[in-house]
């Protein structure tokens, strides 16, 4: 039976981080759904539909990554109840320091308790990348730095034609 697992987040931009994240990710199950989070809860620079084709652009242009294994969707509801419509029981999420780990924690202990199938897989990625989170990129851009070593050239391209 072919593994499916869910990479919520909100990719606002994709970064190499959480592209070593889908690559590990990729040695484990046969699928990587990435799902991106359209929720009220947080002021997106990139709305739901440029996110998706800027991951798209990034793994699968960029990247070159397989795109028989990797499905990106945007979605609105619960990642356990995703998790159902996809027939997945695994959660990934990916860890870059300490500081992250207890609200990691914290949330895979809520999703456990929402559905008790489900499991969360804590990824971390390569060192090189730990450092890097889609807001200090989006910091750096938007006061002219360089963003190369943090994310792809198409993402740059879409993060420079936002703040031009």
């Amino acid at each position: 039976m072919k593994k499916n697992a869910i990479y919520p987040g909100t990719f606002d931009p994709i970064t190499y981080g959480h592209i070593d994240v889908i690559k590990k990710a990729l040695n484990i199950v046969d699928t990587v759904i990435v799902a991106i989070s359209d929720g009220d809860n947080k002021d997106y620079l990139f709305n739901s539909d440029e996110r998706i084709e800027i991951v798209k652009k990034a793994l699968f242009l960029d990247i070159k990554l397989n795109k028989n294994r990797i499905k990106i969707i945007s979605f609105k509801s619960l990642t356990t109840d995703l998790c159902k419509k996809h027939k997945s029981n695994i959660i990934l999420r990916g860890l870059r320091a300490v500081s992250d780990f207890e609200y990691e924690f914290q949330l895979a202990g809520m999703n456990r308790k929402l559905n008790d199938n489900v499991e969360t897989i804590f990824l971390m990625s390569n060192v090189e990348n730990q450092i890097i989170s889609s807001k200090f990129v989006k910091e750096i851009i938007s006061l002219g730095g360089d963003i190369k070593k943090f994310t792809t050239k198409s993402t740059i391209k879409s993060l420079k034609q936002k703040y031009d």
